[in-house]
């Protein structure tokens, strides 16, 4: 009886039929609970479903910009210059029997010599065709011709007599009517050999179109000059627009906005009103002489006219009296003082805006104290035109009235006449023409000669238009390629920065309008090319100057972190520290209720 008392009060000394042993710190009777876990799991769940919403409320919509289109537009212009097709047509009337062929060797290789085959961007893919009119007004030509021309329409002796320059470039324009010009523009030269004892001048004039003649008698004996005549009225007239390359105005430099528009501001300014006041009728001259140019230079700019009078408009400059001219003079040592940036308010254009060019074009009336007001040119000369230019500025023209004498104390109120204004207006036209990179000399000058150049009403000739067609055009690609190339690099540099459906829709719109502006120019069309290169430079410039570019939120994802750290890392890392715990602790505890049991079982 006491020993099974004692037993019974002492559980630990129990045989090995009844219940295991138990050691609290490393077993447990009890399956551990899931309420604890749950719950942190649960908080830290949350937190890691709240990231994708943040994420998405710190992230900057960003456009799909075509970067492969951009850098495939880049590197074909570097290395594909646009070329433009050209087709000349030599006619040579009055030759004895010449080859056709052996003449459309030796111009395209007088072509291949002054180009020093160089093929610059906006240059001609020339392509040559020569037809040889005889004595007998039989002719041969050469294989493909470019021109179907009229064997025998230009007379040999009766080529320009009775007629004007005007008059033989128009009849020129009417032989050349039915030449194809599917594959570019024709442009064609006729040289006529007159019969000897006429006169022996050679007389070489360049039409308004695309024509040019070349009249002279015993021009066969002179058959490599005139070959090479023929050579250089192509390439210095008609492709480089009667200038040398080294003095030509390139593409950044010519007077149009990034925008493709161009702002021209006509200015009369009264000196001082106390002694005059002049008036002018500027709206026809506008409908007159001013539309006309405006039109023809309708695809290289989008050209807007206006004009103002100013008055009490003096000049920076001094002037000082010319006892044998008997008039007042400056000289162009004056001409960076003349313009008085402080009292001429000449920018207030309304309609030039954004990144429109503006040229100024000032009528200058000088003040009875300083009238007349000349411009003696380095030679003691006084200047013809009495103006003077200012690359990508504009012009001034100092204006005398007839009467430099005043009538009474009271001024009196003019109006500028009709003639006079024209005038003024075709100096203005000459100055304009200058601005653009020609000269204003109606005459060529070269060691072969000299070519007389016609003037055209509309203030350039078409073959003066094709060459602002090709210049403008390849600069317009360039500054496109350029444009649309620095804003894909600055976006790709930039993760953070903001890019609009509008901003990608421009630039996509730009490339577009580039690979036309290419076809076009495949093909010879001058003026769609223009056109269409415009528009490209323009949605470029848009697009990389967008007001939402120039936003301040391009920060990094660094800097976001640091933003964002401060509000939400301590929670969450209490968070994440109570879930790692809470898990320990359940695997602690459950691989004490598995040892029980496996003791229980083996007991």
């Amino acid at each position: 009886m006491e020993e099974e008392t004692s037993d019974r009060l002492n559980p630990t000394t129990s045989t090995p039929a009844t219940t295991p042993e138990f050691d609290p710190k490393t077993m447990r009777s009890s399956k551990p609970g899931l309420k604890r876990l749950l719950i942190t799991t649960t908080v830290l769940f949350s937190f890691l479903s709240g990231l994708p919403f943040l994420w998405k409320s710190v992230e900057i919509y960003r456009s799909q910009l075509p970067f492969h289109d951009i850098d495939s537009l880049s590197d074909q212009i570097k290395s594909t210059p646009l070329l433009f097709p050209c087709t000349l047509h030599a006619v040579f009337v009055g030759f004895r029997s010449k080859d056709p062929d052996r003449l459309r060797s030796e111009i395209q290789d007088g072509i291949n010599q002054l180009t020093q085959k160089s093929s610059q961007c906006g240059s001609c893919n020339v392509s040559v065709s020569v037809t040889v009119q005889n004595l007998d007004e039989h002719c041969s030509e050469t294989r493909p011709s470019a021109c179907s021309y009229r064997c025998g329409v230009i007379k040999r002796d009766a080529f320009g007599v009775g007629l004007e320059d005007d008059e033989v470039d128009e009849s020129l324009d009417e032989v050349f009517s039915g030449c194809s010009e599917g594959s570019g523009k024709m442009y064609s030269v006729v040289v006529v050999n007159r019969e000897k004892g006429g006169d022996e001048v050679v007389k070489a004039v360049v039409g308004k179109r695309r024509h040019a003649w070349i009249v002279g008698s015993e021009l066969e004996e002179r058959y490599g000059e005139v070959v090479g005549r023929v050579s250089e009225v192509f390439v210095k007239v008609f492709m480089n627009g009667g200038r040398e390359e080294e003095d030509s105005i390139r593409g950044e430099f010519m007077p149009v906005g990034s925008d493709g528009r161009l702002v021209l501001s006509f200015s009369l300014l009264n000196s001082n009103p106390r002694d005059w006041v002049y008036d002018w009728d500027f709206k026809r001259i506008d409908e007159s002489l001013l539309a006309p140019v405006t039109k023809a230079l309708a695809p290289i700019a989008d050209i807007g006219v206006e004009s103002q009078v100013l008055y009490h408009t003096p000049k920076s400059s001094f002037s000082s009296w010319d006892e044998k001219l008997q008039s007042y003079v400056f000289r162009t040592s004056d001409l960076p003082f003349f313009v008085n940036s402080n009292e001429w308010h000449l920018d207030t254009s309304a309609g030039a805006s954004g990144r429109s060019k503006i040229l100024q074009f000032v009528v200058y009336v000088p003040s009875g104290k300083e009238c007349p007001l000349h411009l003696q040119l380095p030679n003691g000369v006084i200047s013809k035109t009495n103006g003077f230019i200012s690359p990508m500025w504009g012009g001034v023209i100092v204006w005398n009235p007839r009467n430099c004498v005043k009538d009474s104390e009271s001024p009196s109120r003019n109006v500028i006449s009709p003639q006079d204004l024209e005038k003024i207006v075709e100096v203005f036209l000459g100055q304009f023409r200058q601005l653009f990179g020609f000269k204003s000399e109606a005459i060529y000058s070269s060691e072969l000669g000299s070519y007389k150049i016609l003037p055209s009403e509309k203030g350039f000739t078409e073959w003066e238009l094709d060459v602002l067609s090709r210049k403008h055009t390849c600069f317009n690609l360039q500054s496109c390629s350029t444009t649309l190339g620095s804003l894909s690099r600055l976006v790709q540099s930039l993760p953070r920065m903001i890019i609009k459906d509008e901003i990608g829709e421009q630039v996509k719109y730009s490339l577009k309008a580039a690979k036309l502006a290419q076809y076009n120019a495949s093909l010879g069309g001058y003026s769609s090319s223009a056109s269409s290169s415009r528009e490209a430079r323009s949605l470029a410039e848009n697009a990389f100057f967008h007001p939402s570019i120039m936003s301040v939120s391009y920060f990094s994802y660094e800097h976001c972190f640091a933003v964002y750290s401060p509000f939400f890392l301590p929670v969450a890392g209490h968070v994440v520290l109570a879930a790692l715990r809470e898990w320990k602790r359940y695997k602690q505890e459950k691989a004490k209720y598995l040892t029980w049991l496996t003791r229980k079982k083996t007991a």
